[in-house]
């Protein structure tokens, strides 16, 4: 049953993330209605930092990766938001993960430390056990990658993996952007 779970709850969230992009929904790239960022709420631990908000953050690129520690696309995602946190945090990124947990023992601050240093994650993780963040970005997958602008405003998003040169070169338009 669990199985036949699993393969219909796989089945729907493709079928919407499908739908979604056949509607011409953004999977990825540019915003046209850039929108502030909310605020990251309802967080039950900093993990690698003190609290953080989105207001005091302002005047940084700041890249929020949702993910879990057990979700594949998540950890095929990791070396790239990796990478763009070791090259860019010098030139004003800011890379904030918000864990939220799918499964029940993916709430254990334990097993995300664990996770973290397995992974190597060296930045900042909001552990988002009740999806107050989730919910306030209206997020629906994992991985999610939202970009705020130095003005607090969500340019840019990505689904899933793949499209990193695009995400990238996101990035670096930000960075070079004079507001």
């Amino acid at each position: 049953m669990f199985s036949t779970l699993k393969t219909a709850v796989a089945a729907t969230t493709a079928a919407a993330f499908t739908l979604a992009a056949g509607a011409g929904a953004a999977v990825a790239g540019p915003l046209k209605n850039p929108a502030a960022a909310p605020e990251f709420s309802g967080i039950d631990k900093w993990l690698n930092s003190e609290p953080l908000t989105v207001q005091q953050l302002r005047g940084k690129v700041v890249l929020v990766d949702f993910w879990t520690y057990t979700c594949i696309n998540c950890i095929n995602v990791l070396p790239h938001v990796k990478a763009w946190y070791d090259k860019y945090k010098d030139k004003g990124l800011v890379v904030v993960g918000v864990h939220t947990p799918e499964f029940p023992f993916e709430r254990s601050t334990v097993n995300v430390q664990t996770a973290l240093k397995r992974f190597d994650i060296r930045y900042p993780v909001a552990q988002d056990n009740r999806y107050a963040t989730w919910t306030a970005y209206r997020n629906q997958y994992w991985p999610a990658l939202y970009l705020v602008d130095r003005k607090g405003q969500v340019v840019y998003t990505h689904f899933g993996e793949g499209q990193y040169s695009q995400t990238e070169a996101a990035i670096q338009a930000l960075l070079a952007a004079k507001d």
